[in-house]
């Protein structure tokens, strides 16, 4: 477990995913409940937990793990039940895949241009 790489696997989840966990959380259980600093600690709790599992358990059986812890995170946090935390985590995977397609094909678009 290298600390460095943790800290900015940390960082850069804030930046990226925390806003997107939070948009859908505040469309799915509203403003009241689904606050910006509850998606980072939900992101940061993620992560940390998610490299202690991963260093002692490998595999598919790591990978349920963190779908469930990831999912206690979103539902302790966002204060919602298990079904809403699961229809959270579906959305804000999707926003997330459809956002890293758009910056991808930016990207692309802007090294063909020479830009």
């Amino acid at each position: 477990m290298n600390l460095v790489g943790l800290l900015i696997s940390i960082v850069v989840s804030v930046i990226v995913v925390a806003p997107i966990l939070w948009l859908v959380g505040r469309a799915l259980v509203g403003k009241q409940k689904a606050k910006f600093t509850d998606a980072i600690w939900i992101v940061v709790l993620g992560i940390v937990i998610g490299t202690v599992v991963g260093s002692f358990i490998g595999g598919i059986v790591a990978a349920v793990i963190m779908f469930i812890i990831w999912l206690a995170l979103i539902k302790r946090f966002f204060d919602c039940g298990w079904l809403k935390a699961f229809a959270i985590a579906v959305v804000a995977v999707i926003f997330f895949v459809i956002i890293v397609m758009i910056l991808a094909f930016v990207g692309i678009s802007v090294l063909a241009l020479g830009l």
